[in-house]
């Protein structure tokens, strides 16, 4: 009998449509590991029949705890509280939805015994996703491995297993706005990717519509990356040395040739144009000043409303 002890950190929002096929799931593959386990679900501030669906199982399963929010604090922070409130030596992070598999644990747990402390999943198929929703991805790994200072593999998602270890450096990092993803690679440790078919969701609507992945990626492109506040500096350079020389052309057009330039329309399409660069590179500086504001008021990550199965209990994070 392996003498680890795994726990899966699952965040709930809305999902009654899928939490009995999941625990289902789930359940059935740790009873074939053969060793101590837990299911931490975390209720992120569900509005449907998710708390109640999740108490009932707890009551018929002692393996099921429950970490239930007093409100939507967002699905990186239920990553978070799940991580501490989990009492595994791993712990296996996905989603309830099952578009990635739980059958793929064993395979994560075997890389964890080989040495790693980090095994994500890397998606080489995306099954019952729009064409958009696979451009846009695609678009922003690229984009955030481009500009991020750290390395952050392409094609993954937060369905990972990680070590102890790696959980309690993660638990010292206090950010508000969070990007577990990158955070895990931040922290370094021995690292490893195992490949898969992301299915289609089971049931249910995505937690994800475009708002949502906008503000997702802006996190991680400002929480790793400083290169968009570099962009004013680089077109305030481009754009005075464009100035420059059409300011030398216009004074020898009128020594030269006593011909005054004729650039009314000019004008204004470069006014509009710095104008319009200004307006965004101040909405960028707006984004960075935002997250700055959210780190000085220091906030709790999360607020509880109460713990299923757990017993011992923690101040709010």
């Amino acid at each position: 009998m392996d003498n680890k002890k795994y726990s899966i950190i699952i965040p709930l929002f809305n999902e009654e449509e899928v939490i009995e096929e999941c625990y289902s799931r789930v359940s059935s593959i740790l009873d074939k590991i053969d060793a101590a386990s837990e299911i931490v679900f975390v209720n992120d501030g569900s509005k449907d029949k998710t708390e109640s669906l999740v108490n009932e199982i707890c009551a018929k399963d002692s393996r099921v705890k429950l970490v239930n929010f007093s409100r939507n604090f967002g699905h990186q922070i239920a990553i978070t509280a799940g991580m501490d409130y989990c009492s595994g030596d791993a712990m296996v992070i996905m989603d309830a939805d099952l578009q990635d598999p739980p059958e793929l644990i064993p395979k994560m747990i075997d890389k964890y015994k080989e040495g790693f402390d980090v095994v994500y999943a890397v998606r080489k198929k995306r099954k019952g996703e729009t064409a958009f929703k696979k451009l846009t991805a695609l678009a922003f790994y690229k984009l955030l491995k481009s500009m991020a200072n750290i390395d952050i593999p392409v094609n993954t998602g937060d369905f990972r297993l990680i070590s102890r270890p790696v959980c309690e450096a993660l638990k010292l990092i206090k950010e508000k706005n969070r990007f577990v993803r990158g955070l895990v690679c931040w922290v370094g440790f021995k690292q490893t990717g195992i490949e898969y078919v992301r299915d289609e969701r089971y049931a249910g609507e995505t937690k994800y519509p475009l708002k949502k992945m906008l503000k997702f990626s802006m996190d991680g492109i400002t929480s790793f990356s400083p290169k968009p506040l570099r962009l004013a500096n680089y077109l305030g350079c481009c754009f005075s040395l464009l100035a420059f020389i059409y300011a030398i052309y216009a004074i020898l057009a009128k020594i030269l040739y006593n011909r005054a330039i004729q650039g009314w329309t000019t004008l204004i399409v470069l006014i509009s144009l710095i104008g319009g660069i200004n307006m965004i590179l101040l909405g960028i500086l707006g984004e960075y000043i935002a997250r700055i504001y959210d780190e000085t008021k220091d906030r709790p990550l999360y607020i509880l409303k109460n713990l299923v199965n757990i017993k011992e209990d923690k101040d709010d994070k």
